[in-house]
């Protein structure tokens, strides 16, 4: 069951919920003021995350491992 993240529109808090597929347009009460005016946020993990395009901080097949 994936984990979805929330913001409370009525008093600002973000939780997340656990929910099925199927449930995942549903808008799941806040567990602090019980409002039901919240909105699914967008998760790093979901968008892929955040990208610097610095490629040099991490290279594949470096000669310089110290070993001899």
């Amino acid at each position: 069951m994936p984990l979805y993240e929330y913001s409370c529109e009525s008093c600002g808090r973000d939780f997340e919920k656990m929910m099925r597929f199927d449930q995942s347009g549903e808008r799941p009460s806040c567990p602090s003021c019980e409002s039901t005016k919240t909105r699914k946020k967008l998760s790093l993990f979901a968008s892929g995350g955040v990208s610097t395009g610095d490629s040099s901080s991490s290279s594949c097949g470096s000669s310089s491992s110290g070993f001899s």
